[in-house]
């Protein structure tokens, strides 16, 4: 699998290309995410009903899905980002959310893997 082609499966080559002009940077910066916490913190504090540390968490997760041009799982933690951001947050839409970014990361990161495991 090329980086081209795992972009084509988790967000978008030529947008990650312009903010990180060179692959082997690019290569760098989504194997880091591997090693991220922060979608394993969201879920905890989603479990243990702490919504300001699920809205950080979320956060995090939607800026460094930004940059790193991850379309899809941008597009989900930003939902939740958003519904996360109420102060009294509608718990069935964040589980229902939840469940969008748990689907999004996993694609995520498995395309990740594949991707480096073929390398």
């Amino acid at each position: 699998m090329t980086l081209q082609e795992c972009y084509s499966i988790i967000g978008n080559y030529n947008e990650v290309m312009k903010r990180l002009p060179r692959e082997t940077m690019v290569i760098k910066f989504i194997m880091k995410f591997l090693d991220d916490k922060s979608y394993e913190n969201l879920m905890t504090a989603i479990e243990n009903s702490d919504y300001q540390s699920a809205f950080m968490a979320a956060h995090t997760i939607k800026g460094v899905c930004q940059n790193l041009s991850f379309t899809r799982l941008y597009e989900s933690s930003h939902l939740i980002t958003e519904a996360l951001r109420n102060e009294n947050p509608d718990i069935s839409l964040i589980s229902e959310l939840a469940g969008k970014v748990r689907e999004d990361y996993e694609i995520t990161v498995n395309t990740i893997k594949t991707f480096r495991d073929e390398q």
